[in-house]
């Protein structure tokens, strides 16, 4: 069974790419949520998988944490948030759907090469992994800075962070207890600051379009 563990660690580490990919090209938030919250799951299961395999308990720590946190929690938060501010529209975007993809596939190729020096020198089972980590981080910073509303910005934010923790794990088998604390207290915390942002600026614009807020240097 162990020998199949890069190959099934790869498996969710592709799905969670290929999640990642459906973000940026979609325009409905309602779904990109959902996405999100599989993406999540996705996370979940590669962490117990390499915890199992590489019998750090750790990991299972880390996947529990990241079920509560980013598939239960946050997207039911994120729904509620949804619910009461009405914004179920589509998403705009800068950039049209086949120019997101092309520009998509081009970080996903800079990621690979990016990580296969640092790859080689990794002796985690998961270490090939680091290229799909890094990729989901980049594609969902352009996912950050290509919407205009600040709902997907949060989910952008979220979904690079799931790239950075999956990043982390693939190369070092996981990380302290304490760090891993950590990042879900800010996650967390950073969350409900953006949940009132995003009341903020709805009780002030109207919208959750981020571009009204260069109108606050008129004032």
């Amino acid at each position: 069974m162990i020998k199949f563990a890069p190959q099934l660690i790869n498996l969710f580490a592709t799905l969670i790419l290929l999640l990642s990919f459906a973000m940026i090209s979609q325009r409905r938030i309602v779904t990109l949520i959902n996405l999100f919250m599989i993406q999540g799951a996705a996370l979940v299961a590669a962490s117990f998988l390499l915890g199992y395999f590489t019998h750090q308990p750790d990991l299972y720590v880390s996947g529990v944490l990241t079920m509560v946190l980013k598939v239960i929690f946050i997207p039911w938060m994120l729904h509620r948030v949804i619910r009461k501010l009405n914004v179920r529209w589509d998403v705009e975007t800068l950039f049209n759907v086949p120019t997101t993809m092309l520009i998509g596939i081009g970080l996903v190729i800079f990621s690979f090469s990016l990580a296969l020096p640092i790859s080689r020198l990794s002796d985690s089972i998961a270490g090939g992994s680091l290229g799909i980590a890094l990729a989901c981080v980049f594609l969902s910073f352009m996912m950050m800075i290509t919407r205009s509303k600040a709902v997907p910005q949060v989910i952008g934010f979220l979904s690079m962070e799931n790239g950075l923790i999956f990043a982390a794990t693939t190369v070092t088998n996981g990380m302290p207890m304490i760090v891993e604390f950590g990042i879900a207290l800010d996650v967390l915390v950073g969350v409900l600051i953006l949940g009132v942002f995003m009341f903020q600026i709805r009780e002030k614009f109207d919208n959750l379009d981020i571009h009204n807020l260069e109108a606050l240097r008129e004032d």
